[in-house]
């Protein structure tokens, strides 16, 4: 599927900031089940300068300088993916027996994946955690079953309510709420699974949304999204299976994935640091549509 993503991001300074630094993750990744066609960035006003690179986790990052006074910031991101569809994940091993598999022995082979097992910034290892997770990861049931019992169970739960949490929200704190939104949903997700022993990584992107029948698509109207990936090991080294909780499925070709890290921390679609200023208007607009759409 073709998809092209616009993501909007505005800033309005009161008083003016004197100079900032930025860093950008809005270029969405290449891999297996999405190609990378198109992708520009546009910033107003143009920094001194903007220098690319790969962050640890493998995404495409961009760092830019603005030391001069200024009112106003407009980073604008477009991008044209070609999503394809993402194998079904089988049932896989015992949970149990991927949790020992992940655990640390000395002169043990190093699995990549059990980095993401590990306690981050937004996400720490917590037996409300666990204690929560074990009524899906039930003695000797399939990992993958499992994963997709504890995402129903998530979605079935919480209350998707947008007011209830902001981007700082800690994943224990919306845990005992049971409300949030996806970056909530995918944190308290990730939280379970690696309070369990098990390996858990963010996901942050964008879902296709359909309009209203008879209703055009709003320009704007999205917004950006994050789900979970839980690594299963297999004979070729293992795999990572995407699950969303918050819409209680497994991702396909009408997601676009930006960034993969330990949680929002890692992947915040733009962050930095500003000498001067005040009080910041922040306006964010993100259109996902099928390319023959917007060509």
């Amino acid at each position: 599927m073709l998809l092209r993503v616009i993501h909007e991001t505005a800033y309005e300074y009161d008083p003016p900031v004197q100079h900032a630094l930025h860093v950008a993750h809005l270029r969405p990744l290449g891999h297996g089940t999405q190609r990378l066609l198109e992708h520009a960035l546009h910033i107003d006003p143009t920094p001194d300068q903007c220098t690319q690179d790969v962050d640890a986790h493998g995404n495409a990052r961009a760092y830019f300088g603005l030391p001069f006074t200024h009112g106003t910031l407009r980073v604008r991101a477009d991008s044209v993916v070609d999503t394809l569809a993402r194998p079904a994940p089988a049932p896989g091993l015992p949970w149990e027996a991927v949790r020992e598999h992940l655990a640390y022995r000395r002169g043990a082979p190093y699995v990549e994946a059990a980095q993401f097992c590990f306690a981050s910034p937004y996400v720490p290892l917590h037996e409300d955690f666990a204690h929560y997770a074990h009524a899906c990861f039930t003695p000797g049931r399939p990992l993958m079953e499992a994963a997709a019992a504890l995402m129903s169970r998530i979605h079935q739960d919480f209350a998707y309510a947008p007011q209830a949490t902001d981007a700082g929200t800690p994943a224990l704190e919306a845990l005992r709420l049971r409300r949030g939104v996806c970056q909530d949903f995918a944190h308290v997700m990730t939280g379970c699974l690696r309070s369990l022993g098990l390996a858990a990584r963010y996901a942050s992107g964008y879902l296709l949304t359909r309009p209203p029948p008879g209703q055009p698509r709003l320009v704007g109207a999205d917004a950006s999204h994050a789900w979970v990936s839980v690594w299963s090991p297999g004979p070729d080294g293992g795999a990572w299976y995407d699950l969303d909780p918050t819409n209680d499925r497994a991702p396909g070709e009408d997601y676009v994935t930006l960034a993969l890290g330990r949680d929002y921390a890692d992947v915040a679609p733009l962050r930095g640091v500003i000498h001067g200023g005040g009080r910041h208007v922040l306006h964010v607009a993100v259109t996902v549509a099928p390319l023959q759409e917007m060509a």
